[in-house]
């Protein structure tokens, strides 16, 4: 009897000695189902996203009562109340200008530099391993460094910026109202450009040599083959590193919180930042509720928005 036919005659003799109950219990994984396999899957799914989900729903029409320290029903009311709320409509304007502007300078530079490090010389593997260490530090971490960084009096790029003239000593950057945002973005292009580098850069490893090739002979100059050959060629992996760091940068909260905390007044109040404030601060639950979902459903819309028009292919 060959070695194969031995295993197979002794697994069978195994499952023969189980009990019943075991048999019974480990059918369905025998077969070809997917559904058990699936099933743990599921069950995060539903634990962790359908059911916050529909609880946020539901707590959106209701609002708790200290006093009473209970929920009580309010129907539409915060949702009338959210659209005359000019402190909304301030932090979501606030939300725009801070995704723009970021996404815009992470994109450029992610690109910048992706081309830069996208050779085999010596060293250059070195380079790109030293990108991800700042994905690695929490943000919170990240905005304590940068509030430290621009401390009007021994921060590093406070005295940078004066030395250069950029800026005037008797205006710190995160006390300005002009100026606090970009300290904020600071940061956040610190840590997360490398991450739009490593995606851009898998992508430019990835492209087939034989079109470079064939513009280099018709003698095309490096800027016409990138606008030309390069750009086009990475345009689903530019669209899809944007459509996921842009979801990303949107319910931005923690540099916020940590560096200025929505000040100096409302300069740098953001919509998650506002969302945080009306639940925990001002124990006003529903009203949090209702942020947030409206938060979600421009995220839902902007992203879908971007797959037509960008033609995502997942």
């Amino acid at each position: 009897m060959s070695r194969t036919a031995s295993a197979a005659t002794g697994h069978y003799a195994l499952a023969a000695r189980r009990p019943e109950w075991l048999r019974v219990l480990l059918r369905p994984l025998s077969g070809d189902r997917p559904f058990p396999w699936l099933a743990p899957l599921i069950a995060m799914l539903l634990l962790f996203t359908i059911y916050p989900l529909i609880y946020n729903i539901w707590l959106s029409f209701h609002e708790y009562a200290p006093f009473r320290r209970q929920l009580e029903f309010v129907g539409f009311d915060n949702w009338r109340a959210l659209w005359q709320d000019t402190r909304f409509w301030g932090s979501l304007g606030v939300t725009f200008t801070y995704f723009f502007i970021v996404l815009s300078v992470q994109l450029v530079l992610g690109m910048a530099i992706a081309l830069l490090l996208d050779s085999d010389e010596p060293g250059f593997g070195l380079l790109r391993a030293l990108l991800t260490l700042t994905l690695v530090i929490p943000p919170a971490i990240t905005g304590m460094m940068f509030l430290l960084m621009q401390d009007p009096e021994f921060g590093v790029v406070t005295y940078i910026l004066e030395s250069v003239g950029l800026l005037d000593g008797t205006q710190p950057i995160l006390s300005t109202a002009s100026t606090a945002l970009i300290g904020v973005m600071l940061a956040d292009i610190w840590q997360w450009t490398p991450f739009m580098v490593l995606i851009f850069l898998a992508g430019l490893r990835s492209l087939p040599p034989e079109p470079f090739e064939a513009a280099m002979l018709d003698g095309a100059s490096p800027f016409q083959i990138f606008r030309r050959i390069t750009l086009p060629l990475m345009s689903k992996v530019i669209a899809v590193a944007v459509l996921i760091r842009g979801i990303d940068v949107f319910r931005m909260f923690d540099y916020v919180f940590v560096m200025t905390s929505g000040g100096p007044g409302t300069s740098t109040y953001v919509l998650s930042l506002y969302a945080w404030q009306q639940t925990f601060s001002f124990v006003k639950w529903g009203y949090g509720a209702t942020i947030s979902l409206v938060s979600l459903a421009i995220i839902l819309i902007v992203a879908n928005l971007f797959i037509k028009l960008a033609k995502v292919r997942w």
